[in-house]
Formats: structure tokens, C-alpha cells, sequence
């Protein structure tokens, strides 16, 4: 059994605890409604057993949430699959794809990223970040808990400011001007973004348009040590953890670095993608 699919069983086993907490039942409680000796419910919260998805199906209905089932459904199918459909993913909500990427992130001591279109996740405002999950939401045609994900996300960011965390981001300049979200509501995520280039923690890099590059940009991705990359497209995420793939994502970051500017040259074109943004 690999890592990441133990740490996905555990966070399943996590959301599966927090559901029977929130319906005020015991670890023998829920079982007696299950229908189950108590040992399985431990096993299943902490990790020790892989579900099934009568078990969840019987979990969601013992804590008087059968709507749950759903979400619980979405998180199982994420602990052995690579190839990860959003349709597939959303089913089981917003929230349950941000804890996925949450433990990843907590896993993880050198973030790289690239990001085209968009302001990284990592480094978004609670508003631009709804403004994101919500359009691509409709994209998909599932709506719920976006609130939540945002939530989640959020929460991530938390690494920013812990010892030892290093997150190497890098954009494309058009990600700065894209409007996926009002004129202030990006002014401010740019403010933002300002403020996070300072950090210790980040090294913030932008490809300016007019880039003479070794490489075209193609979709977003991020990689996590050297052990996981994260690469999303239209209608999937690939989580790919084979050392050929990690290697190849790795040089792609390294090409895309290398015509990105940093510093204060990064802060300039940031500065002036607000003041367009939002002119004074």
C-alpha cells in the first residue's frame, strides 16, 4: 500500500469520525446502527480498513445524513485512481477535493508550481478563490459547498508561514489580467500577491508575455517534493507519482523558470496588472 494512499485512507477515516461526532453518536452507537462490531468503526475512522461503499452507503444513513453518502462516494474513488475526472471528484464536493490537496500540502516541504490563467490556490483570497470554484463549478454543473472549499483552501495557506516550507510559484503574466473575478476583488488578490512575494517562505516568479521562452506553457501543475506531481486539465486531475513523470514535470519547471523573472522585476509587472485592474 502506498503513503498517499494511506494518508488518503486516513483523512476518509477523518471526515468519517466528523460526521459521527456531529450526529452526537458514539463509536458503539453507530456501529449498533450499522449493524457492525465497534472494532470496524475504529478501523474505518482511523485509517485501518479501506471502505466499501455499502459501508459508507450504511455509515452516512446511521448518523442520519444519507445525503453524506455522496461526498463519502467521491473520496473513495479518489485513494487509487491517477487519473481523477472533476465530474467524478465534485460529486463528492468542494471540500472533499481541497482536504485531498490539504494533505498533500502538509506532506510537503518544497512546493513548486506553475499556474497560465490563474492565481495559484496557495496564494488566493477567500473571494478569488470563490470566484474560481464557482466558475468552474458551473463548468461541471456541481454547485455545493463552495463555501466549504473555500474553507479548505484557505486552510492550506497555513504553510506559508510555518518553518521549513518553501513554495516556488510560478505564472504566466496573463494569469495577473485574467478576469475571472471583478475588477476589486482581483485589485486585491494582486495586493495580495504583493505582499506574499515578500515572504520568506516564497519564491514568486511571472513570465512576461513579450518572453522569449524555451518552452510553450501548457496546463497548471504542481509538484510536491520530488515524490507527486498534480497536473490538471479541462475535464481531469493526474496524480502521477511515477519517477519518469516527476522528472519530466521537474524539467518543464525548470525551463519555465528560467524565463521568469523574480524580485522586484515580478513585483513591477504585479503592480502594473493592479493599477490596470483597477485604475486610480
Amino acid at each position: 500500500m502506498t503513503t498517499d494512499y494511506q494518508q488518503a485512507r486516513v483523512a476518509l477515516g477523518v471526515r468519517l469520525r466528523e460526521l459521527r461526532a456531529e450526529a452526537g453518536l458514539t463509536v458503539r452507537a453507530l456501529a449498533e446502527q450499522c449493524g457492525w462490531a465497534p472494532s470496524k468503526v475504529s478501523k474505518l475512522e482511523n485509517g485501518k480498513q479501506t471502505a466499501t461503499t455499502a459501508d459508507l452507503d450504511a455509515w452516512a444513513a446511521g448518523v442520519g445524513n444519507p445525503a453524506a453518502a455522496g461526498e463519502l462516494r467521491g473520496r473513495l474513488a479518489g485513494l487509487t485512481s491517477t487519473y481523477r475526472s472533476w465530474r467524478r471528484q465534485l460529486a463528492g464536493g468542494h471540500r472533499a477535493v481541497q482536504d485531498a490537496l490539504g494533505a498533500q500540502h502538509e506532506r510537503t516541504s518544497v512546493f513548486r508550481a506553475f499556474a497560465g490563467s490563474v492565481v495559484p490556490g496557495v496564494f488566493q483570497t477567500p473571494e478569488y478563490a470563490r470566484a474560481v470554484l464557482s466558475r468552474y463549478a458551473d463548468l461541471h454543473g456541481v454547485t455545493r459547498d463552495i463555501e466549504a472549499g473555500v474553507l479548505s483552501r484557505m486552510r492550506r495557506q497555513d504553510g506559508l508561514y510555518q518553518p521549513g516550507r518553501r513554495y516556488r510559484v510560478l505564472m504566466w503574466e496573463s494569469a495577473l489580467h485574467t478576469r475571472i473575478c471583478s475588477a476589486s476583488v482581483l485589485a486585491d488578490q494582486l495586493d495580495r500577491l504583493m505582499s506574499l512575494n515578500g515572504l520568506s517562505s516564497v519564491e514568486l516568479g511571472v513570465i512576461p508575455l513579450a518572453a522569449s521562452v524555451r518552452i510553450a506553457a501548457g496546463d497548471d501543475f504542481t509538484i510536491h517534493d520530488d515524490r507527486l506531481v498534480i497536473a490538471e486539465t479541462w475535464h481531469a486531475e493526474m496524480w502521477l507519482d511515477s519517477t519518469e513523470d516527476i522528472t519530466l514535470y521537474a524539467t518543464v519547471w525548470d525551463a519555465l523558470a528560467a524565463d521568469a523573472v523574480h524580485g522586484r522585476d515580478a513585483h513591477r509587472l504585479i503592480a502594473r496588472a493592479r493599477t490596470a485592474a483597477l485604475p486610480s
